[in-house]
């Protein structure tokens, strides 16, 4: 099959266009660190959602509320190993942030189940009560964070290994950046093994182009959505948890900020695509990063524009599911 690599180029091309107007070597580099960074936490947040829209179907706008959770379920557990996160040591400042994003996953997983059972499975096929209840679910959810944890923000401070940068001459690079890079990857890296070397992989894609196949062949593509929709929710976890330490803070409307941010890159990759997500979420980060520098003032709508330039450019996104 012949790959397409052209939407690819475009993140190096946006890189390029963007390092005359910036001017600056140790600035361009910063930028497009923190750009891939922020780029790369999205798309953990988004993996989650268009394998649930590609497989399912489902425009589930409540995937901002796995997010809001696992990022106050996170907090919750820097806040309790603060002698861990406040430690000069790398490996206990790794472990209570490796114990708070295994919680957070954990419970999003949790919450992402009984929302499938009974929010979602009554209104397959229905996108218009899709978009209603799952919106009502994340309303509920911002309210219920609200009665939990209380109404007011959640401060964090990064743990002591991973505050500051690393200066490579002129350049600086953020400690907490590279580690979100990492972790990023290593997410896209499951993903993407998973879903071409693995019989789930297989069911998975089968199941995404044509889901009345699989069950003809007697497989339960049933349980497969909903594993599918835990592992969605999980990994909106993971990104939330990363994002309120990017961030530092905590709040109740987190996962609404984020949930514009996540619909942009799954857009624009392709609703369903992986791989588009992939780029998609690379390219948000870099514009915004970018956008952000050099005029601040419309860096807020500088992700719409990007997307509807793609969607002139390719209206189905960066890599449509075949079935779109």
């Amino acid at each position: 099959m012949k790959r397409d690599y052209l939407p690819l180029l475009l993140i190096p091309v946006l890189a390029a266009a963007s390092f005359p107007l910036v001017g600056s070597w140790s600035s361009w580099v910063t930028l497009s660190v923190a750009g891939l960074a922020m780029g790369l936490m999205i798309f953990i947040m988004a993996s989650g959602l268009t394998l649930t829209f590609g497989l399912m179907d489902v425009l589930n706008f409540g995937h901002g509320a796995f997010i809001a959770v696992g990022a106050f379920v996170a907090a919750s557990v820097m806040l309790a190993l603060g002698a861990w996160m406040g430690a000069d040591s790398l490996w206990l400042n790794l472990a209570a942030i490796g114990l708070a994003v295994l919680a957070a996953m954990a419970v999003s997983g949790a919450l992402g189940l009984a929302f499938e059972r009974v929010i979602v499975r009554p209104v397959y096929g229905q996108h218009l009560k899709q978009i209603l209840v799952t919106t009502g679910g994340l309303i509920v959810a911002e309210q219920l964070l609200k009665v939990v944890w209380g109404p007011d923000q959640i401060t964090l401070t990064r743990p002591a290994a991973l505050r500051g940068a690393i200066l490579l001459g002129d350049v600086a690079i953020e400690k907490y950046r590279l580690l979100a890079m990492a972790i990023g990857l290593a997410v896209f890296a499951a993903l993407a093994l998973t879903l071409a070397r693995t019989r789930i992989g297989l069911l998975i894609r089968a199941g995404v182009e044509n889901g009345e196949m699989v069950e003809s062949l007697g497989y339960r593509i049933r349980r497969l959505f909903v594993g599918v929709f835990v592992v969605g929710s999980a990994l909106a976890g993971l990104g939330g948890a990363m994002w309120g330490l990017y961030q530092e803070t905590v709040t109740a409307a987190i996962g609404a900020q984020v949930i514009v941010l996540v619909f942009i890159v799954i857009i624009i990759g392709g609703l369903g695509s992986v791989g588009g997500c992939f780029v998609g979420a690379l390219l948000v980060g870099l514009t915004a990063n970018y956008i952000g520098f050099l005029a601040p003032k419309v860096a807020l709508g500088s992700n719409i524009l990007l997307m509807a330039l793609i969607l002139l450019w390719r209206p189905q996104g960066l890599y449509p599911v075949a079935k779109r």
